[in-house]
């Protein structure tokens, strides 16, 4: 039996109904799921329609993803962050907007300015206001 060698670190009611359940057959395609302090019987349809069933878990934060195709899905994530982007695959565009999501992504060139100053300054012309010693 299974369940004997998982639950020795359990309270005993829980032993005794998780075993119950065990041997009643109502453990077929369901997963027992260990998270501290106590075992999880969930099955994946109940856990994909309702909350999280965990005692623990980490602190995930609210996320909006943007697909490929432009629709956006709200999601949890572990690390805070306000949105991501999923890569569009370009061997799937066609051969006009490759080229132009391939051109856009290239670095644009820098115009440099070139600044001409006019010198046509005269130190003669302020001779005058100087001082002789």
């Amino acid at each position: 039996m299974l369940l004997k060698y998982i639950l020795p670190g359990i309270s005993h009611h829980l032993r005794q109904t998780l075993t119950n359940n065990y041997r009643k057959g109502k453990f077929e395609r369901i997963k027992l799921i260990y998270y501290y302090p106590f075992f999880v019987s969930i099955s994946s349809s109940s856990a994909s329609v309702t909350r999280l069933h965990r005692a623990v878990y980490t602190r995930q934060y609210p996320l909006v993803m943007i697909l490929p195709d432009g629709s956006s899905i709200n999601v949890r994530y572990p690390e805070p962050r306000k949105i991501i982007k999923l890569p569009l695959d370009l061997s799937t565009l066609s051969e006009t907007e490759r080229k132009a999501r391939l051109d856009a992504r290239k670095p644009r060139k820098k115009l440099k300015v070139v600044d001409e100053i006019e010198d046509n300054f005269n130190a003669r012309k302020y001779m005058k206001y100087i001082k002789k010693k």
